[in-house]
């Protein structure tokens, strides 16, 4: 039986998202409430502004719920997604769901202007990784697992049931990444 993920649907590319999820093996849902969140197994926080998406958040009550979800359930957070899933925000600070022991620098590669497309090394086979007006993680703790780096940096991680990526697997072609998020939703259902 497939996996019934999420994404959340407030602000962002969630669209691209929901198109990766199915292509890779999920149903995907929108998330805009916290009821939506009863329904789903894992969930997706998509790009996009990580202040705009705290502000709806706060303004949808969903902040509490989905604090509470990552508790028990996995959360993939790209880029904005990301910086809402790290314990520790600079650039400035932000209140954050504190889910991953990360500390990430908002915007940190530079400006719109400076988005740009790399490579990474994923499981010894490159992959394309899409950063726009990215973050960069300048901390992991020790119980974060670095799967891949660009320029040095971390920029897909994972801590227990989590999986963070500081740029937009959504707008590439392959699905790797969604594909390893759905293994961990599938492997936290048996659990």
């Amino acid at each position: 039986m497939k996996p019934e993920i999420g994404v959340l649907a407030l602000q962002g590319d969630f669209e691209a998202h929901r198109k990766a999820l199915e292509r890779a093996g999920a149903h995907a849902k929108e998330v805009r409430s916290a009821a939506d969140l009863e329904s789903i197994d894992g969930l997706i926080l998509p790009g996009g502004e990580s202040t705009t998406m705290l502000k709806l958040l706060n303004i949808e009550n969903l902040f509490d719920p989905l604090l509470e979800f990552g508790k028990n359930k996995p959360i993939f957070g790209t880029c904005a997604g990301a910086i809402l899933l790290a314990s520790e925000v600079l650039n400035p600070a932000q209140k954050s769901l504190a889910l991953m022991d990360l500390t990430v620098e908002r915007n940190a590669y530079g400006r719109q202007i400076d988005s740009r497309i790399g490579s990474i090394d994923l499981d010894g086979r490159s992959a394309e990784a899409v950063f726009i007006r990215a973050p960069v993680i300048r901390r992991t703790g020790p119980q974060v697992k670095v799967l891949a780096r660009y320029l040095d940096a971390p920029v897909l991680v994972e801590q227990g049931r989590h999986l963070a990526a500081t740029f937009h697997p959504e707008l590439s072609a392959g699905d790797r990444i969604h594909r390893h998020f759905i293994e961990k939703v599938i492997a936290g259902r048996r659990s």
